[in-house]
């Protein structure tokens, strides 16, 4: 009785978004379309951000993050869910459902911290304006982004840790097209009550303090832009709405799918289609629209073109 948990099970099988075949083709044009174009859209950001000096502040270094961030979230579910669109049998190794575990928790992790970070900046830039370059100094920045990162690494890891040597003994099917910790709990063959209750508590204490901090931060600031109210703090606002868009869309469907009691199937299979596929593609539009400085270096570079 020795034997790895690979020896009993080595691979999953997904039952992706649909069983309807038709449905499936259907579906596979669509689905390229939004990858090519969250591919596309996010990787602009950060080559624009780079190569425009008028890009090179704090918060356009942090939306750069975001933008790689929201890439490789969308990459590591994506490709799989629209390469199963065409294949009967989706299967998966069960070392790669373990690394799509670690990857979606290692990346969401990390734009939990990061968003709190970009609410900061905002909360420097328009509470304390005149301290704004000595607080938002280019190393702190740096340090920022690093620790954003290494949080979401060391999350990522403790979720792998707590699952990688769960008995898995069948049933083998989950009924997503990508590897959840929640569905893939479902397959182990012992009491999982108490795990379940550390792995939640885990990304809980997380998700619960990035989102206090949000709150905090953008209370603060929505309370000086009212009390300043000047063309100035319109411009503000008009930034900050963009981040508070970005926040309710990133934490939406994560907070339904795993604070929401009742796991309706079809609704937790829109969500994560909506936080791997649409908030990826719809971040780099909200920034790039409400945006001025972006918008004018687009079309700069369009004009040397």
């Amino acid at each position: 009785m020795e034997e790895t948990n690979q020896s009993v099970v080595t691979e999953f099988i997904f039952q992706g978004l649909c069983t309807s075949r038709e449905l499936q083709m259907f579906l596979l044009l669509p689905f390229s379309t939004l990858y090519l174009m969250i591919v596309v859209g996010n990787l602009f950001v950060v080559i624009l951000t780079i190569t425009d000096h008028h890009l090179h502040s704090p918060m356009y270094y942090l939306l750069a993050n975001l933008s790689f961030i929201d890439f490789c979230l969308s990459s590591v579910t994506t490709p799989k869910m629209i390469t199963d669109l065409i294949k009967e049998n989706k299967s998966i190794s069960f070392g790669g459902c373990m690394s799509q575990i670690l990857c979606v928790h290692f990346f969401a992790g990390g734009e939990m911290v990061l968003l709190v970070t970009m609410a900061y900046d905002r909360y420097v830039a328009i509470c304390r304006p005149l301290h704004y370059t000595s607080i938002m100094d280019r190393q702190k920045c740096i340090w920022l982004v690093v620790i954003s990162w290494i949080t979401g690494f060391v999350h990522g890891i403790n979720q792998l840790i707590l699952v990688l040597e769960l008995p898995f003994c069948g049933p083998r099917v989950i009924d997503s097209f990508f590897c959840d910790i929640p569905l893939v709990m479902k397959l182990v063959c012992m009491n999982t009550d108490i795990l379940g209750i550390i792995i939640n508590a885990e990304s809980g204490v997380l998700g619960i303090t990035c989102f206090i901090l949000l709150l905090i931060s953008y209370t603060y600031i929505l309370l000086t832009v009212q009390i300043h109210s000047n063309d100035g703090s319109s411009k503000a606002l008009s930034t900050c709405t963009s981040h508070i868009i970005v926040v309710v869309l990133f934490y939406g469907p994560v907070i339904f799918i795993y604070l929401w009691p009742v796991n309706i199937t079809l609704v937790d299979k829109f969500l994560s289609v909506f936080y791997t596929v649409i908030t990826p593609l719809l971040n780099p539009a909200i920034y790039t629209l409400r945006n001025r400085n972006i918008k004018n270096a687009i079309k700069k570079l369009l004009n040397h073109m």
